[in-house]
């Protein structure tokens, strides 16, 4: 049994039938669930002020749980970064404590690793993921393999697209297929694995919140962005000479938005191809996270290998 600390660092939470949901899920599962006297707080958009919410991380630092679990996202943690406790974030973490969130949770999680070092994970939320109708059963095993120390790895199967492309990337030696159906592999050694949200990345740009990540491994993600905005966001990363500090880039979940007449055929495959064109280093795709069903569990700050053989792509940590 595991103690699970549940606050609300970002947006108020409005769907109280998810909050109910997920916490009977995780009690289901045999695990302590402890629920932050704020967790249901609501000041205009927010899951109370802001000197409440940074109350509640505190108090969660303070928990000795086992995982402090955000209970969504939202917007409302880069308001708050300059107040955050880090020194207290840091030692709960050495404690024992694992910070799990994603989406707005990608601010708290870019500043704890620009601060301090330290690794927090990128994974499910409560309301989206626990609490959902019927919850994906790869999430609930990654989260099982973080409780029990057990999770080294995450891997998934990359599009049959990404291979022409990773091959022109690659040095001659490493682009030759082992299998002429399969294609080329490549292997980064202890590459940082860091990223989260696109949004909320850019938004970070030229603070003091955004880590320094040279030689890194970046994901990305985002949600009810059209292609558009996803490529303007890219372009930034790009301009600011972030993305060519890295050994690659991988590309998550981009989902819920809606195409327009006037696109004319400018879709997400458009950007894939569009940021391939303009970067040195590899860009994959298919990673399983995001605003999605099924998603792995990522340690943002972690040293990490990342392997490819023809198709499947394994991130390694432990």
């Amino acid at each position: 049994m595991s103690h699970i600390y549940l606050y609300s660092p970002s947006s108020a939470v409005r769907d109280k039938a998810a909050f109910r949901r997920g916490v009977a899920l995780l009690k289901r599962l045999g695990h302590e669930v402890e629920i932050d006297p704020d967790a249901l707080r609501s000041h205009m958009r927010f899951a109370g002020d802001d000197e409440t919410r940074v109350a509640a991380i505190t108090r969660a630092a303070a928990s000795g749980a086992d995982v402090a679990l955000i209970t969504r996202g939202g917007y409302g943690l880069t308001r708050i970064l300059p107040t955050l406790p880090y020194r207290q974030i840091a030692r709960a973490v050495d404690k024992g404590t694992q910070f799990v969130g994603l989406s707005d949770f990608t601010a708290l999680q870019c500043a704890v690793l620009a601060k301090t070092g330290t690794t927090t994970w990128a994974g499910p939320a409560l309301g989206e993921d626990f609490g959902a109708e019927t919850p994906d059963d790869i999430m609930l095993a990654c989260f099982d393999d973080l409780l029990d120390g057990h999770g080294e790895g995450s891997g998934w199967r990359l599009p049959v697209r990404d291979l022409p492309a990773l091959a022109r990337r690659l040095p001659a030696r490493a682009a030759t297929p082992t299998d002429a159906e399969e294609g080329p592999s490549l292997h980064i050694r202890k590459a940082t694995l860091w990223g989260g949200n696109l949004s909320v990345l850019c938004s970070l740009v030229g603070t003091p919140w955004l880590p320094a990540v040279r030689n890194g491994v970046l994901f990305l993600e985002d949600v009810n962005e059209h292609p558009y905005r996803i490529e303007r966001q890219l372009t930034q990363l790009l301009e600011a000479g972030i993305l060519g500090r890295q050994k690659a880039v991988l590309l998550g979940s981009f989902n819920r938005y809606k195409p327009v007449p006037h696109d004319r055929g400018f879709k997400l495959q458009t950007v894939v191809d569009w940021l391939r064109s303009r970067l040195k280093v590899p860009v994959l795709t298919g990673l399983p996270f995001g605003h999605v069903p099924t998603k792995v569990l990522l340690p943002v700050g972690q040293p990490v290998d990342l392997l490819v053989e023809g198709r499947d792509a394994l991130i390694f940590w432990g």
